[in-house]
Protein backbone atom coordinates (compact mmCIF):
# COMPACT_ATOMS: atom_id res chain seq x y z
CA UNK A 1 0.00 0.00 0.00
CA UNK A 2 1.33 3.11 -0.86
CA UNK A 3 2.52 5.69 1.84
CA UNK A 4 0.04 8.75 2.72
CA UNK A 5 1.40 11.58 1.23
CA UNK A 6 2.11 14.06 4.35
CA UNK A 7 -0.07 16.75 4.80
CA UNK A 8 1.59 20.48 5.19
CA UNK A 9 1.26 22.56 8.36
CA UNK A 10 -0.85 25.11 7.94
CA UNK A 11 0.16 28.95 8.70
CA UNK A 12 -1.90 31.57 8.74
CA UNK A 13 -1.62 35.24 7.09
CA UNK A 14 0.49 36.19 3.79
CA UNK A 15 3.85 37.21 5.76
CA UNK A 16 4.01 33.59 7.59
CA UNK A 17 6.31 31.20 6.84
CA UNK A 18 5.71 28.65 3.79
CA UNK A 19 4.61 24.73 3.91
CA UNK A 20 7.91 22.30 4.32
CA UNK A 21 9.65 21.11 1.46
CA UNK A 22 7.66 18.97 -0.77
CA UNK A 23 8.97 15.89 -1.57
CA UNK A 24 8.75 13.96 -5.29
CA UNK A 25 5.76 12.29 -3.91
CA UNK A 26 4.12 15.88 -3.40
CA UNK A 27 5.04 17.66 -6.51
CA UNK A 28 2.71 16.19 -8.59
CA UNK A 29 -0.24 17.10 -6.06
CA UNK A 30 0.63 20.62 -5.47
CA UNK A 31 1.19 21.09 -9.18
CA UNK A 32 -2.05 20.05 -9.78
CA UNK A 33 -3.58 22.16 -7.27
CA UNK A 34 -1.87 25.13 -8.47
CA UNK A 35 -3.34 24.53 -11.97
CA UNK A 36 -7.01 24.15 -10.40
CA UNK A 37 -6.49 26.93 -8.35
CA UNK A 38 -5.01 29.25 -11.32
CA UNK A 39 -7.64 28.05 -13.58
CA UNK A 40 -10.74 29.29 -10.89
CA UNK A 41 -9.05 32.31 -10.61
CA UNK A 42 -9.02 33.05 -14.48
CA UNK A 43 -12.76 31.94 -14.60
CA UNK A 44 -13.71 34.66 -11.98
CA UNK A 45 -11.72 37.04 -13.78
CA UNK A 46 -13.44 36.27 -17.86
CA UNK A 47 -15.02 38.72 -19.57
CA UNK A 48 -18.32 36.26 -19.18
CA UNK A 49 -18.66 37.42 -15.89
CA UNK A 50 -18.93 40.77 -16.50
CA UNK A 51 -22.13 40.19 -18.20
CA UNK A 52 -23.91 38.39 -15.49
CA UNK A 53 -25.82 39.77 -12.97
CA UNK A 54 -24.07 41.34 -9.84
CA UNK A 55 -25.38 38.92 -7.51
CA UNK A 56 -24.88 35.91 -9.88
CA UNK A 57 -20.77 37.38 -10.01
CA UNK A 58 -21.13 37.54 -6.63
CA UNK A 59 -22.34 34.37 -5.56
CA UNK A 60 -19.45 32.30 -8.18
CA UNK A 61 -16.42 34.04 -6.57
CA UNK A 62 -18.18 32.89 -3.46
CA UNK A 63 -18.03 29.06 -4.74
CA UNK A 64 -14.26 29.74 -6.36
CA UNK A 65 -13.05 30.79 -2.58
CA UNK A 66 -15.38 27.72 -1.04
CA UNK A 67 -13.62 25.95 -3.08
CA UNK A 68 -9.98 26.79 -2.91
CA UNK A 69 -9.82 26.76 0.96
CA UNK A 70 -9.68 23.33 1.15
CA UNK A 71 -6.91 23.15 -1.18
CA UNK A 72 -4.97 25.90 0.60
CA UNK A 73 -4.18 24.33 3.35
CA UNK A 74 -1.59 27.09 4.41
CA UNK A 75 -3.89 29.76 5.34
CA UNK A 76 -3.99 28.62 8.83
CA UNK A 77 -2.77 26.75 11.66
CA UNK A 78 -3.46 25.06 14.80
CA UNK A 79 -1.91 24.84 18.27
CA UNK A 80 -1.97 22.76 21.13
CA UNK A 81 -2.86 25.28 24.44
CA UNK A 82 -0.68 23.92 27.06
CA UNK A 83 -2.69 23.01 30.37
CA UNK A 84 -0.94 23.90 33.77
CA UNK A 85 0.13 21.39 35.63
CA UNK A 86 -2.48 20.34 38.54
CA UNK A 87 -1.45 19.17 41.66
CA UNK A 88 -3.41 17.99 44.53
CA UNK A 89 -4.96 20.29 46.38
CA UNK A 90 -6.05 20.35 50.13
CA UNK A 91 -9.10 21.88 51.50
CA UNK A 92 -10.12 23.69 54.42
CA UNK A 93 -12.55 25.85 56.31
CA UNK A 94 -12.13 28.81 57.79
CA UNK A 95 -12.49 27.89 61.16
CA UNK A 96 -10.16 25.09 60.81
CA UNK A 97 -7.33 27.59 59.43
CA UNK A 98 -7.82 29.80 62.69
CA UNK A 99 -7.61 26.90 64.41
CA UNK A 100 -4.20 25.92 63.28
CA UNK A 101 -3.15 29.69 63.60
CA UNK A 102 -3.89 30.13 67.11
CA UNK A 103 -3.18 26.59 68.12
CA UNK A 104 0.95 27.06 66.34
CA UNK A 105 1.13 30.78 68.06
CA UNK A 106 0.43 29.09 71.01
CA UNK A 107 2.94 26.03 71.11
CA UNK A 108 5.73 28.77 70.56
CA UNK A 109 6.74 30.67 73.56
CA UNK A 110 10.91 30.93 73.21
CA UNK A 111 13.06 31.29 69.79
CA UNK A 112 16.39 31.37 69.55
CA UNK A 113 18.31 31.21 66.64
CA UNK A 114 21.75 31.61 64.53
CA UNK A 115 20.94 33.02 61.32
CA UNK A 116 22.11 34.28 58.30
CA UNK A 117 21.02 38.29 57.65
CA UNK A 118 20.92 39.45 54.13
CA UNK A 119 19.82 42.99 53.85
CA UNK A 120 18.77 45.48 50.91
CA UNK A 121 17.91 48.85 50.55
CA UNK A 122 15.89 51.03 47.86
CA UNK A 123 13.54 50.72 45.83
CA UNK A 124 11.17 53.30 43.47
CA UNK A 125 11.72 56.08 45.91
CA UNK A 126 15.41 55.56 45.76
CA UNK A 127 15.62 54.72 42.52
CA UNK A 128 17.73 52.04 43.41
CA UNK A 129 18.42 49.23 45.20
CA UNK A 130 21.58 48.13 47.05
CA UNK A 131 22.12 44.73 48.33
CA UNK A 132 24.67 43.67 51.04
CA UNK A 133 26.66 40.62 51.70
CA UNK A 134 24.96 38.64 54.49
CA UNK A 135 26.41 38.66 57.74
CA UNK A 136 25.80 36.13 60.55
CA UNK A 137 23.69 37.03 63.35
CA UNK A 138 21.53 35.99 66.33
CA UNK A 139 17.55 36.49 66.83
CA UNK A 140 16.14 35.91 70.19
CA UNK A 141 11.76 35.81 70.65
CA UNK A 142 10.08 35.63 73.84
CA UNK A 143 6.07 36.12 73.96
CA UNK A 144 4.70 38.84 74.59
CA UNK A 145 6.85 40.86 72.83
CA UNK A 146 10.69 40.65 73.98
CA UNK A 147 13.08 40.40 71.05
CA UNK A 148 16.53 40.90 70.37
CA UNK A 149 18.84 40.89 67.21
CA UNK A 150 22.45 40.83 66.81
CA UNK A 151 24.28 41.36 63.42
CA UNK A 152 28.30 40.45 63.45
CA UNK A 153 30.81 42.10 61.01
CA UNK A 154 31.88 39.67 58.01
CA UNK A 155 35.22 38.03 59.12
CA UNK A 156 36.60 39.64 62.20
CA UNK A 157 32.62 39.01 63.64
CA UNK A 158 32.37 42.22 65.46
CA UNK A 159 28.97 43.59 66.29
CA UNK A 160 27.55 45.24 63.77
CA UNK A 161 24.58 46.39 65.15
CA UNK A 162 22.53 45.41 68.51
CA UNK A 163 19.00 45.77 68.72
CA UNK A 164 16.35 45.03 71.38
CA UNK A 165 12.62 45.59 72.58
CA UNK A 166 10.47 44.98 75.49
CA UNK A 167 7.23 45.62 73.25
CA UNK A 168 7.19 49.19 74.48
CA UNK A 169 10.66 50.15 73.79
CA UNK A 170 13.79 49.65 72.10
CA UNK A 171 17.39 50.71 71.64
CA UNK A 172 19.66 50.39 68.89
CA UNK A 173 23.41 50.18 69.24
CA UNK A 174 25.76 50.59 65.94
CA UNK A 175 29.14 50.08 67.04
CA UNK A 176 30.68 50.85 63.45
CA UNK A 177 28.98 54.40 63.45
CA UNK A 178 29.42 54.81 67.08
CA UNK A 179 25.21 55.68 67.46
CA UNK A 180 22.89 54.51 70.11
CA UNK A 181 19.73 54.95 69.33
CA UNK A 182 16.65 54.89 71.92
CA UNK A 183 12.82 55.51 71.11
CA UNK A 184 9.38 53.99 71.47
CA UNK A 185 8.38 51.26 68.99
CA UNK A 186 5.41 53.05 68.19
CA UNK A 187 7.72 56.36 66.97
CA UNK A 188 8.43 55.93 63.54
CA UNK A 189 11.21 57.95 61.22
CA UNK A 190 12.31 57.80 57.86
CA UNK A 191 15.52 58.81 57.00
CA UNK A 192 16.15 57.62 53.48
CA UNK A 193 19.71 58.40 53.78
CA UNK A 194 20.00 56.14 56.88
CA UNK A 195 17.16 53.30 56.26
CA UNK A 196 18.65 50.55 58.29
CA UNK A 197 17.75 52.99 61.24
CA UNK A 198 14.31 52.95 60.46
CA UNK A 199 14.03 49.37 61.40
CA UNK A 200 12.45 48.58 64.72
CA UNK A 201 12.47 45.55 66.70
CA UNK A 202 8.70 45.12 66.77
CA UNK A 203 8.45 44.81 62.59
CA UNK A 204 10.71 41.92 63.58
CA UNK A 205 9.03 40.29 65.97
CA UNK A 206 5.72 40.48 64.46
CA UNK A 207 7.07 38.73 61.44
CA UNK A 208 9.04 36.81 63.05
CA UNK A 209 6.21 34.31 64.98
CA UNK A 210 2.89 33.90 63.90
CA UNK A 211 0.12 36.07 66.29
CA UNK A 212 -3.23 34.92 67.22
CA UNK A 213 -6.60 35.67 66.25
CA UNK A 214 -7.99 37.43 68.75
CA UNK A 215 -11.63 36.73 68.22
CA UNK A 216 -13.10 38.99 70.61
CA UNK A 217 -11.34 41.73 68.85
CA UNK A 218 -10.91 40.79 65.34
CA UNK A 219 -12.89 38.94 62.82
CA UNK A 220 -11.33 36.49 60.55
CA UNK A 221 -12.90 36.15 56.52
CA UNK A 222 -11.38 33.08 53.91
CA UNK A 223 -10.93 33.96 50.84
CA UNK A 224 -10.07 31.74 47.99
CA UNK A 225 -7.68 32.41 44.86
CA UNK A 226 -6.81 30.27 41.55
CA UNK A 227 -4.62 31.50 39.33
CA UNK A 228 -1.73 29.74 36.79
CA UNK A 229 1.96 30.69 37.10
CA UNK A 230 5.10 29.88 35.62
CA UNK A 231 7.90 27.56 37.30
CA UNK A 232 11.40 27.68 36.67
CA UNK A 233 11.37 25.42 33.35
CA UNK A 234 8.63 27.74 31.94
CA UNK A 235 5.79 25.11 32.59
CA UNK A 236 2.79 26.15 33.60
CA UNK A 237 1.88 25.48 37.22
CA UNK A 238 -1.69 26.01 39.30
CA UNK A 239 -1.47 28.23 42.43
CA UNK A 240 -4.13 27.68 44.77
CA UNK A 241 -4.40 29.72 47.75
CA UNK A 242 -6.51 30.31 50.65
CA UNK A 243 -6.91 33.96 52.59
CA UNK A 244 -7.89 34.87 55.92
CA UNK A 245 -8.46 38.83 55.92
CA UNK A 246 -8.10 39.83 59.81
CA UNK A 247 -10.08 42.87 60.21
CA UNK A 248 -10.04 44.96 63.48
CA UNK A 249 -12.99 45.89 64.50
CA UNK A 250 -13.91 48.62 66.94
CA UNK A 251 -14.84 52.07 66.44
CA UNK A 252 -13.00 52.48 63.08
CA UNK A 253 -12.58 49.00 62.10
CA UNK A 254 -9.81 48.41 59.24
CA UNK A 255 -8.18 45.55 58.12
CA UNK A 256 -4.86 44.56 60.01
CA UNK A 257 -3.64 41.97 57.96
CA UNK A 258 -3.76 38.90 55.63
CA UNK A 259 -2.63 34.95 56.06
CA UNK A 260 -1.95 33.53 52.77
CA UNK A 261 -2.15 29.88 52.98
CA UNK A 262 -0.97 27.49 50.21
CA UNK A 263 -3.30 24.91 49.31
CA UNK A 264 -0.75 22.74 48.92
CA UNK A 265 0.55 21.97 52.61
CA UNK A 266 -1.86 24.08 54.07
CA UNK A 267 0.65 26.16 55.55
CA UNK A 268 0.93 30.36 56.07
CA UNK A 269 3.42 31.10 53.11
CA UNK A 270 3.19 35.44 53.67
CA UNK A 271 1.73 37.54 55.50
CA UNK A 272 0.50 41.37 54.94
CA UNK A 273 0.18 44.06 58.11
CA UNK A 274 -1.76 46.98 57.08
CA UNK A 275 -2.05 50.20 58.83
CA UNK A 276 -5.22 52.07 59.28
CA UNK A 277 -5.59 53.58 55.84
CA UNK A 278 -4.82 50.49 54.34
CA UNK A 279 -1.46 50.66 52.72
CA UNK A 280 0.92 47.64 53.54
CA UNK A 281 3.42 48.17 56.50
CA UNK A 282 5.23 45.08 56.41
CA UNK A 283 5.11 41.92 53.72
CA UNK A 284 7.16 39.15 55.15
CA UNK A 285 7.26 35.38 52.71
CA UNK A 286 7.82 32.12 54.68
CA UNK A 287 9.34 29.57 52.95
CA UNK A 288 11.39 25.98 54.23
CA UNK A 289 9.17 24.75 56.68
CA UNK A 290 10.94 22.29 58.81
CA UNK A 291 8.98 20.26 61.98
CA UNK A 292 10.37 21.08 65.09
CA UNK A 293 9.06 19.25 68.02
CA UNK A 294 5.44 19.20 66.31
CA UNK A 295 5.84 23.30 65.22
CA UNK A 296 6.34 23.70 61.49
CA UNK A 297 8.43 26.36 62.03
CA UNK A 298 9.64 28.54 58.20
CA UNK A 299 13.72 28.15 58.38
CA UNK A 300 13.72 31.30 55.35
CA UNK A 301 11.66 34.81 56.62
CA UNK A 302 11.55 37.28 53.91
CA UNK A 303 11.04 40.80 55.57
CA UNK A 304 9.98 43.74 53.49
CA UNK A 305 8.70 47.17 54.13
CA UNK A 306 7.72 48.94 51.34
CA UNK A 307 7.26 52.66 53.31
CA UNK A 308 11.10 52.93 54.25
CA UNK A 309 11.90 50.88 51.25
CA UNK A 310 14.50 47.72 52.79
CA UNK A 311 14.14 44.05 52.89
CA UNK A 312 16.21 41.82 55.47
CA UNK A 313 15.84 37.81 54.83
CA UNK A 314 17.12 35.70 57.64
CA UNK A 315 17.96 32.32 56.44
CA UNK A 316 18.17 30.03 59.61
CA UNK A 317 21.39 27.70 60.70
CA UNK A 318 20.41 27.19 64.38
CA UNK A 319 16.83 26.66 65.74
CA UNK A 320 16.17 26.33 69.58
CA UNK A 321 12.25 26.39 70.22
CA UNK A 322 10.59 27.07 73.65
CA UNK A 323 13.87 27.11 75.31
CA UNK A 324 14.23 29.16 78.79
CA UNK A 325 15.68 32.86 78.09
CA UNK A 326 15.94 34.65 80.76
CA UNK A 327 15.21 38.57 81.25
CA UNK A 328 19.18 39.02 81.14
CA UNK A 329 19.12 38.24 77.24
CA UNK A 330 17.43 40.98 77.18
CA UNK A 331 19.14 44.24 78.35
CA UNK A 332 21.56 46.54 76.48
CA UNK A 333 23.43 48.71 77.89
CA UNK A 334 24.50 52.35 76.50
CA UNK A 335 28.51 51.76 75.89
CA UNK A 336 30.03 54.70 77.26
CA UNK A 337 31.00 57.52 75.06
CA UNK A 338 28.99 56.93 72.30
CA UNK A 339 26.76 59.57 70.47
CA UNK A 340 23.53 58.77 71.84
CA UNK A 341 19.78 60.02 69.81
CA UNK A 342 16.41 60.17 71.43
CA UNK A 343 13.86 59.55 68.83
CA UNK A 344 10.88 60.83 70.72
CA UNK A 345 12.61 64.31 71.78
CA UNK A 346 13.75 67.33 69.45
CA UNK A 347 17.56 66.94 67.92
CA UNK A 348 19.90 69.61 69.01
CA UNK A 349 22.22 71.50 67.22
CA UNK A 350 25.70 69.56 66.25
CA UNK A 351 27.81 71.66 69.03
CA UNK A 352 25.33 70.65 71.50
CA UNK A 353 25.45 67.32 70.26
CA UNK A 354 29.24 67.39 70.97
CA UNK A 355 28.96 68.55 73.98
CA UNK A 356 26.29 66.25 75.71
CA UNK A 357 26.07 63.54 73.71
CA UNK A 358 25.66 61.27 77.06
CA UNK A 359 23.49 63.26 78.66
CA UNK A 360 20.33 63.45 75.95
Amino acid sequence: MQAAVPRCQPVFGPLAGTCPAPTQSRILLLWTKTVLLASLILICSSKALRYMPSFVRYRSRLFVLIAVLPLSGCLFRSRKVEQPVTVQLKTATAEQLIDYVNTEASRIQTLEATVDIATAIGGEKKGKVTEYQAIRGYVLARKPAMLRMIGLMPIVRNRAFDMVSDGHDFKLWIPPKNRFIVGRNDVETNNPEQPLENVRPQHIYDALLLRHIDLQNEIAVMESETASTTDGRGHKVQKAEYILDIIRTGEHPFLSRKIIFSRTDLLPHRQLFYDSQGNVETSATYENYKLDVDVNFPWQIEIIRPQEEYDITLTMIKVELNQSLVDDKFVLEQPPGVDVVHLDKPQTSSAEHSEGHNDR
